[in-house]
């Protein structure tokens, strides 16, 4: 029997600050301004040094996340999966993968995160399956039309022996979202060929979901991110409609259907189902909180977040609004009307694991074929990382003064790029086979995080890490940056300290005399953000008030371009 590789020390590079508040426990709306933190968990640490980040290794470094500030914790799938999609094709909805630990420690990451005041949100995958799930490996022995079957969306074929799919309906990754059985039947599955979709119709399906809903709030989470919330529900009469040239769906199809038609995406019916979902999280106290992944139009977004449904639904248009002042401000405005209108708190997000990282990404062209971009290795155009950090810490600090809660991907706290010029041949991402090899995917966002400044996997575990990390990864370690005055890192920490204290209402003023290429606006009586988003550098407002943060240094008492100031008057 042969050692182990002795795990690296992941305690935290310095004291931790008096534990942030258990905001729940007084405020059951404490959701309504937190910041969530997203962990990626195979990427996030690593305890056991076999190339995965792990769930011993995410409590370790809880550390780290309050000394950095947040309210909660979003995990991403940690459940039994063979990685068809990163996890999110999920075996089993109430375990945990073997590879990442056991239920005793997702229950032991649970206790800590709580002693730390630290909330916990869980993923939940309700559209699809993995097919290694039981149930859908029970359909495949059961054969055509049994009651296993019809868990699932399984069809008969078209053409004169059934070769051809049901319908012509895409998948998100490429190709036909039909796959064909050994029998003859086809299943529809909208992400990979491993996710079956759910035939929510049936009563076995939202029965379970109740069930994994009671497991992990028994459990002690205190929220769910919902996937792919707006793609449960289908018009399943026959005969299946053919969709042309919009078979894949997604936002722009939605426009040419009436709201709540489309034949798998954005249903009317969907609500029902978080109408029942919302009864059971109301049982707990605090009642659980939960935010939808919904890609539809903002005024469809609204319906998800209603109070006697999911609570909270993703602003996406913010994430994929340009560097441009008067895009931001209609986008601000418009997103902070529609979670008005449904009762709800607005949401921001700027990267997550489905995205090219906004330090990178808000320094490409407008109108820059990402894709194209990515297979170029980050090449064309070449993006100028430095400026890039300088515009994503405006972004963070314009981010976090607004109304509502943030979301923050895990290593954006340390600027971390993208990894554009990954090998294919490491590539984990689904999208690149089942595309052809034509879309690279979301690795480059995916790379695990840097701890230390040495090492082999700098600090992420004992040994390498399951995506490679640039040498470049060094100089932005949590070792590199920390107590380092005008860090990144510190840069987060004393935003997230001072927001909390300078948090007042759920409202902005906008400012009607700010220069062009400049958005600036009030919170409350005392706090005020200015972002300086045009190419010259801009005088502060008059009697601006007392300067307390900035995203760059102020040159000659003005805000220079791509900089953030906070002031308090």
């Amino acid at each position: 029997m042969t050692d182990r590789p002795t795990a690296p020390d992941l305690r935290p590079p310095h004291p931790t600050p008096d534990a942030t508040p258990d905001l729940s426990s007084r405020d059951p709306d404490w959701w309504r301004q937190a910041v969530v933190y997203q962990i990626y968990p195979r990427s996030f640490a690593d305890a056991d040094g076999d190339g995965l980040g792990d769930l011993r290794g995410i409590t370790r470094r809880l550390t780290h996340l309050s000394a950095l500030g947040v309210d909660a914790l979003w995990l991403s799938p940690f459940y039994p999966s063979e990685l068809a999609d990163g996890g999110y094709d999920v075996a089993d909805p109430r375990d945990v993968d073997p590879r990442l630990g056991t239920l005793d420690d997702f229950d032991a990451l649970v206790r800590e995160a709580h002693r730390l005041g630290l909330k916990v949100i869980v993923d939940i995958v309700p559209n699809h399956t993995s097919h290694q799930h039981v149930w859908f490996q029970e359909a495949l022995r059961a054969g055509p039309g049994s009651l296993a079957r019809d868990r699932y969306v399984f069809r008969d074929g078209r053409g004169e022996s059934g070769e051809l799919p049901p319908t012509d309906w895409q998948s998100v990754f490429g190709g036909s979202a039909w796959q064909r059985v050994p029998d003859g039947q086809w299943y529809l599955h909208l992400f990979a060929a491993e996710q079956p979709d759910l035939n929510w119709d049936h009563p076995d399906v939202r029965e379970d979901f109740r069930t994994t809903l009671r497991f992990w709030s028994d459990r002690g989470v205190d929220g769910f991110r919902v996937d792919v919330a707006h793609a449960l529900t289908k018009d399943l009469e026959e005969p299946l409609r053919d969709l042309g040239d919009h078979a894949a769906g997604g936002e722009a199809a939605l426009a040419d259907f009436a709201p709540g038609t489309h034949p798998f995406y954005d249903r009317d019916e969907v609500h029902e189902i978080y109408r029942d979902w919302r009864k059971i999280f109301d049982t707990y106290t605090p009642p659980r909180t939960a935010v939808a992944e919904a890609w539809v139009p903002g005024a469809r977004r609204a319906l998800y977040a209603r109070p006697d449904e999911l609570g909270q639904a993703f602003n996406f248009e913010y994430l994929e609004a340009a560097w441009d002042a008067d895009e931001l401000r209609q986008v601000i405005t418009d997103s902070l009307a529609t979670a008005q209108a449904a009762g709800a708190s607005a949401t921001w997000v700027l990267s997550n694991h489905d995205v090219v990282r906004h330090a990178t990404r808000l320094m490409l062209p407008p109108g820059t074929d990402t894709n194209a971009w990515l297979l170029s290795g980050g090449s064309a155009p070449a993006v100028d990382a430095e400026a890039g950090l300088r515009r994503a810490r405006a972004a963070t600090l314009l981010m976090l003064a607004l109304p509502g809660s943030a979301y923050v991907y895990q290593g954006e706290e340390l600027g971390l790029p993208e990894v554009a010029d990954l090998p294919t041949e490491v590539l984990q991402d689904p999208i690149w086979e089942q595309t052809g090899r034509v879309r690279k995917g979301r690795d480059g966002c995916r790379v695990p995080l840097p701890w230390t400044s040495t090492g082999p996997s700098y600090g992420f575990g004992a040994n390498g890490a399951w995506l490679p990390q640039p040498p470049s990864f060094a100089a932005y370690a949590v070792e590199a940056q920390d107590g380092v005055e005008g860090s990144t890192l510190e840069l987060y920490r004393t935003a997230l300290r001072l927001r909390r204290k300078l948090l007042d209402g759920e409202t902005l003023r906008w400012a009607e005399d700010a220069p062009e290429g400049v958005l600036q606006f009030d919170r409350g009586d005392g706090w005020r953000c200015v972002t300086n988003l045009s190419a010259e550098p801009v005088p502060l407002p008059a009697g601006a008030g007392e300067v307390v943060l900035t995203s760059a240094p102020l040159k000659d008492g003005h805000l220079p371009p791509d900089t953030t100031v906070w002031l308090t008057r």
